[in-house]
């Protein structure tokens, strides 16, 4: 989400030979407050134990177990499992107002609301997360300037899954987390320390709070998924993803209440020719405006798959009491009431993979999407599509320079006058790099030191979207190949 507050983390520099690093912007990243450097622990997983359950159908994708969990009864089937009442955790699930609504343009709130400065509405149709392994864990605060070192903590209790549910459903506990229009869905609970022998929760402490996604499987809970969705979570299968966005859309940046303005980018193929006076010598190319028209602005069918398991650890927690560590916009973990339960909410932000930069609450465009598929009719954009496409520099298929196009008004304002260019911070890039490893293994594992073209950029930024109850910022342990440090 878009928000007044741009709290952000410094980021530890990397450096790569023939790597190129882009300068100036903000120096930050997106949902992170540690450091990946020798003190951070290796994330530990719960029990994988997730019980039996009965199938359902999800057509190629083959069984799905049904919902809830064996030995859950509901009296509420929309909210099941239900409110645990006092000294328990309700661990919930949500993707914030805008899973549900999209982002309309022109937007409600100028100031306020998250849109596509481009002039781009977004109509989201499913976006389905598969997540798993919820921990707590004893000390989060063991060490206060490495958000993500486990090693003086323990783990104490666990809910496992893994549980598929599609965000854009909404969900019976409403307001969220966040308030306002935001809804949840509840997965389950956690009732006592149930790796410390089932002993109580103690009032006076404060317990770490993670969980993960991963890669979709038939092994999992099918939270609400109808049968329509089958096809796409057979996909998600096939392909190993972990989070799955079907959406929409449709340019109307000529509805906006502000003239849509754009930048310079340089000529290209598609420059004019200027003639000073008819000789030859004096005949050059001029960049006369991007033309906007080749973009199929009748619409762009969305179906992005990301191949991204990530943990997320030791949250911050938005609705915590208590004194933040030095660096962090809220105090870590969770603490039980003594008088009704207290909400655990994953929340999973959908705007992340469209941000212009790594920094946190990045604004976010459509336009260096919509720019690969100049000349074609309601084509159907995928990730896979971004492999080779330069972000350091965006131009369309054609090779044309793209410019920033900005919708907003005063609302916005481009980070620069030329070429439309996304910021990796102080991640390295290098067009020319390699990226080796393992998904479903730690990144600190693989040989991957930089960022190389758009494909690498937009699964590094949505990598950063998990949260806890809303704006906690998490500790993110990547589990695919990717640079280390940043987020």
């Amino acid at each position: 989400m878009l928000r007044k507050s741009r709290a952000l983390v410094t980021l530890a520099a990397a450096a790569v030979a023939g790597a190129v690093v882009f300068a100036g912007g903000l120096s930050g990243a997106a949902c992170s407050s540690g450091s990946s450097g020798t003190g951070r622990g290796i994330y530990v997983d719960g029990s994988t134990d997730g019980g039996a359950g009965q199938e359902t159908s999800p057509g190629d994708g083959g069984g799905l177990k049904s919902w809830p969990q064996p030995g859950v009864t509901c009296t509420d089937p929309t909210k099941c499992p239900g409110d645990p009442g006092a000294n328990a955790f309700w661990v919930t699930i949500s993707g914030e107002a805008n899973a549900i609504s999209g982002y309309p343009f022109p937007p409600g709130d100028y100031v306020n609301d998250t849109y596509f400065f481009d002039g781009w509405e977004f109509i989201i149709t499913e976006y389905i997360v598969v997540v798993d392994h919820i921990v707590l864990w004893d000390n989060p605060n063991h060490n206060p300037s490495n958000q993500g070192d486990l090693t003086g903590m323990s783990q104490v209790a666990h809910l496992d899954g893994p549980f598929v549910v599609d965000l854009h459903k909404g969900g019976a506990i409403a307001p969220g987390a966040g308030g306002g229009n935001e809804q949840a869905t509840p997965i389950g609970v956690l009732a006592n320390q149930n790796d410390k022998g089932g002993a109580a929760f103690d009032p006076a402490a404060t317990y770490g709070f993670g969980f993960q996604t991963v890669q979709a499987s038939s092994d999992a809970y099918n939270v609400n998924l109808t049968a329509d969705e089958m096809a796409d979570y057979a996909t998600m299968v096939q392909n190993g993803y972990s989070v799955f966005y079907r959406a929409h859309l449709t340019w109307k940046g000529d509805q906006s209440k502000y003239p849509c303005v754009t930048t310079n980018a340089g000529a290209g193929p598609d420059a004019g020719l200027q003639d000073a006076g008819g000789d030859a010598a004096t005949v050059t190319y001029v960049d006369g405006g991007y033309d906007y028209s080749k973009m199929p602005t009748k619409g762009i069918d969305v179906a992005f798959g990301f191949p991204t398991p990530t943990h997320y650890v030791n949250c911050q927690n938005q609705l915590g009491t208590g004194t933040p560590n030095p660096g962090e916009n809220y105090p870590r973990g969770l603490q039980v009431s003594p008088s009704q339960s207290v909400i655990a909410q994953v929340t999973v932000h959908m705007d992340h993979p469209f941000w212009e930069s790594f920094a946190e609450n990045s604004p976010v465009h459509f336009d260096q999407i919509a720019a690969q598929y100049v000349g074609q009719t309601n084509p159907v954009t995928k990730i896979e599509d971004f492999k080779g496409v330069p972000f350091y520099a965006f131009t369309d298929k054609s090779g044309t320079p793209l410019p920033w196009r900005n919708c907003a008004g005063p609302n916005y304002t481009p980070p620069g006058n030329g070429q439309m260019a996304f910021d990796t911070l102080s991640i390295p890039i290098d067009p020319h790099g390699t990226c080796t490893g393992t998904v479903g293994v730690d990144y600190t594992q693989d040989d991957c030191k930089s960022e190389r073209d758009y494909y690498d950029y937009v699964r590094f930024t949505q990598s950063t979207q998990g949260h806890l109850n809303s704006q906690g910022l998490c500790f993110i342990d990547r589990q695919w190949p990717a640079p280390a440090g940043g987020s």
